[in-house]
């Protein structure tokens, strides 16, 4: 079992940034390749940003490339997604998720691949 835990969500203007964070516990995090998605309401789920279990490789959709970065601290056990120029269509909760991995060089992008997930941290950007 992983708990995981958010932080760092809040009210920001376009344009700035902000920095969220995932704090895990209970096994091995360098053993979970991670994901943040977002949710608007009337909207599904996306994936905004992955990596991988050794933090080699990383995943963003194009409304968000360019933007985001995700990075994970192995040794801290927490996943951060820092967020730059934010639009107010960035407006979402945004929730972390972990998924158990044999493979170092895997992300994961689709939301039911994911075994544990986060409360999530609303995040609203105001224009």
């Amino acid at each position: 079992q992983v708990q995981l835990v958010e932080s760092g969500g809040g009210l920001v203007q376009a344009g700035g940034s902000l920095r969220l964070s995932c704090a895990a516990s209970g096994r091995t995090f360098s053993n979970y390749a991670m994901g943040w998605f977002r949710q608007a309401p009337g909207k599904e789920r996306e994936c905004v940003a992955a990596i991988t279990w050794s933090g080699d490789s990383t995943y963003y959709p194009d409304s968000v490339k360019g933007r985001f970065t995700i990075s994970r601290d192995n040794v801290k056990n927490t996943v951060y997604l820092q967020m730059n120029l934010v639009k107010p269509e960035d407006t979402a909760v945004y929730y972390c998720a972990a998924k158990y991995s044999f493979r170092r060089r895997y992300y994961y992008t689709v939301d039911s691949d994911y075994d544990f997930w986060g409360q999530g941290t609303q995040v609203t950007v105001s224009s």
